[in-house]
């Protein structure tokens, strides 16, 4: 049984297709059950039913759920469209079925490779995955879907799992959690604010999902701070203005915005105090960087070789910062020579020759690279208002749209694909990575705030910012008055004597912003004390989980994730000793992979792509092995579900259902 049939079961799926006719005999029939309360494919995230004005954060060539040749699994590669190739001529692949929205097919008709698509056409492309995972499956596997919400998961390790819904149970030999992106209940300090605004009768929205949210009851022209500049606080911003009426204009001057007057006035600050970077708009000029060269498999080796513990900051990020820089130089030597004073060979030579903080190296950098803006400098990039000390807000506003502008012209000029040879550098990075953390290591200390804290927030930065036009409408909101920037380090107090909200930053000493609304404008972080999964919430409560700690002589982190076995996924239940559950497995954001959060990029031998099929392929095993009786088709009904056929066309499930596992002998 498979609970949550989102990207991440659907790529499990698929997965399971793929190995199905080497690994599970014609002679075992499995019946697999899928879970999820929202549409299989795209789940709750990426389901259909959510703002048209919510967009993806990549372009449409750059988003595949298949693997290809640069995938390094031990099951069969097999290649399929990426998003924009399936939405040129989604006809031409089976199974076929017409997208029912309109404005959706006409959005896929008119898609180019380099846009950055609407959320429902990717629920579209999503759709259409599952429906193939499903029409690869062998006659002897079914696939029965439940638009049903998963309560618990019972039963012991050596016999059937009971995985109740809200109509009845099902049994299973093997249970999978593939969740996706979870939310918790909220923390002390978001549960104080909302206590605050409670007794004041203001607003207050704790980090949440964008196209979960209700912003009904922030009031026209209310005094909103929102703290996060971010993916979500992008999408809370266009939600607030265009959701509201306001419209763009493309004007001689640059894009223009007409306010509806229902706007409220959105005070942003984070702790960088800008928006996150955009994504480039461009492809590569050069040839693309042999990736990768300095964190590799023999470097990952060579750390896990040293004695003693590591430190993110001190002992790997020097080999991840070289790998970025590799990635960004090779682009502009390659596409930009006129701009460099070196043969690419001969930069190379020396480049390989000196650590990324060795004086050499800055000097070498120095010599090859004479405009400074074509260097790649980490520490401007990570605190860019370092230093700024503006007279007033108002030069603060007029720094910011600068800051935005070219920000915004530089990652839509192919002249600077630099800066996209050292993107597709930081996302090397994760082939490795997850296996040296997962080695344990990194000192808690350094787990805790230089792998959880500043690498995961850096790396959003650099790596998960809006498309280009998204900074475009910033800049229109700011010079309509409806967006104002607070500054870095942002901090928010409640004032009890006015009962408003009062947002501070050493940004702009002494100035001090008033806002009788508060939205915690980023993502909700998974803690699995505080889960909202009722799944995992009763598992936790019933000591069956384990809640990744990682501890030392002089720190502990409690990190809120699922604690799984690296190799494949297994559930670490503590009633086993914390040993594997034989039975249980769970992949995705919400556990301790560590993977990039993310659609995978074509040829990028992407980590969720082996995981999937490591998953896959010992599942496939388990269920292979001598089929036990597991329940009694007269007795044990569980709920009913959709059977879904191979051609894709759904018919009513009969009761008496098996999940996951193969039918014995006579059943």
């Amino acid at each position: 049984m498979i609970i949550g049939a989102g990207p991440r079961g659907t790529g499990l799926l698929e997965r399971i297709a793929a190995n199905a006719a080497e690994l599970l005999p014609a002679d075992r029939p499995l019946d697999i059950h899928l879970v999820d309360p929202h549409p299989p494919g795209g789940g709750r995230i990426w389901r259909y039913e959510q703002s048209p004005l919510l967009r993806m954060n990549s372009m449409a060539e750059d988003v595949t759920m298949f693997t290809d040749e640069s995938s390094t699994i031990e099951g069969p590669v097999r290649p399929g469209p990426s998003l924009a190739e399936w939405a040129r001529q989604p006809e031409e692949f089976a199974p076929y079925a017409p997208v029912p929205d309109p404005a959706v097919r006409q959005e896929l008709r008119s898609l180019t490779p380099t846009d950055f698509p609407t959320r429902r056409a990717q629920s579209a492309y999503l759709d259409w995955t599952f429906r193939r995972a499903v029409a690869e499956l062998p006659p002897h596997i079914t696939v029965t879907v439940h638009r049903e919400t998963a309560r618990s998961v019972t039963g012991p390790a050596d016999g059937p799992q009971l995985v109740r819904l809200s109509d009845g149970v099902l049994t299973a030999d093997q249970v999978v959690l593939t969740l996706g992106h979870l939310g918790s209940t909220p923390e002390p300090r978001h549960r104080a604010s909302a206590a605050f605004a409670a007794r004041h009768g203001r607003f207050h929205l704790a980090p949440a999902f964008s196209s979960d949210v209700d912003l009904s009851g922030i009031a026209p022209g209310e005094q909103l701070i929102l703290r996060g500049l971010g993916l979500a606080f992008v999408d809370l911003v266009a939600l607030l203005t265009e959701g509201r009426g306001g419209r763009y204009e493309e004007t001689a001057d640059g894009l223009r915005y007409h306010p509806s007057g229902r706007e409220p006035v959105i005070h942003a600050g984070s702790r960088r105090g800008v928006p996150y970077h955009s994504k480039t708009g461009y492809r590569l000029q050069g040839p693309p960087a042999p990736l990768p060269r300095y964190f590799d498999t023999a470097a990952v080796d060579g750390l896990l070789e040293r004695p003693g513990q590591l430190e993110l900051r001190r002992d790997v990020w020097p080999l991840m910062a070289k790998e970025i820089g590799f990635g960004h130089y090779h682009e502009l030597f390659h596409a930009h020579p006129e701009r460099t004073a070196l043969p690419w060979a001969g930069f190379l030579d020396r480049y390989d020759r000196h650590g990324w903080y060795d004086p050499e190296l800055a000097e070498l950098i120095r010599e090859s690279v004479p405009d400074p803006a074509d260097r790649l400098d980490f520490e401007a990039l990570d605190r860019p208002l370092t230093g700024l000390r503006p007279a007033d807000p108002e030069e603060l506003q007029r720094h910011l749209r600068a800051y935005i502008a070219a920000d915004a012209d530089r990652r839509a000029d192919p002249a600077h694909s630099a800066d996209l040879g050292a993107f597709l550098g930081l996302l090397s990075l994760y082939a490795h990575l997850p296996r040296l953390v997962a080695a344990g290591r990194l000192t808690a200390r350094s787990v805790a705030e230089e792998l959880d804290g500043w690498w995961s927030g850096f790396f959003g930065f650099l790596a998960s910012g809006p498309p280009g036009f998204r900074l475009r409408q910033l800049l229109a909101l700011s010079e309509a008055g409806i967006l104002r920037f607070l500054g870095a380090d942002l901090r928010v107090e409640p004032d009890e004597s006015t009962g408003t909200f009062l947002a501070t930053s050493p940004t702009v000493p002494g100035h001090t912003v008033r806002g009788t609304a508060l939205i915690e404008g980023y993502l909700p972080r998974h803690a699995l004390a505080r889960t909202d999964d009722p799944v995992l919430r009763a598992l936790h409560h019933s000591g069956r989980i384990l809640e990744e700690v990682v501890a030392d002589d002089t720190h502990t982190h409690r990190s809120g994730l699922l604690s799984t076995a690296p190799a494949d996924g297994r559930i670490l239940d503590p009633g086993l000793g914390g040993a594997p559950h034989p039975r249980r497995t769970a992949l995705g954001p919400h556990t301790n992979g560590r993977s990039y959060a993310a659609f995978a990029r074509p040829r990028t031998n992407a980590p969720a792509f082996r995981q999937n099929d490591a998953t896959a392929r010992a599942l496939l095993h388990a269920l292979a092995q001598p089929p036990e009786p597991v329940g009694n088709r007269e007795t044990d009904r569980g709920p009913r579900g959709t059977r879904v056929t191979d051609q894709g066309p759904r018919v009513p499930r009969g009761p008496g259902l098996l999940g996951c596992c193969p039918v014995a002998p006579g059943q």
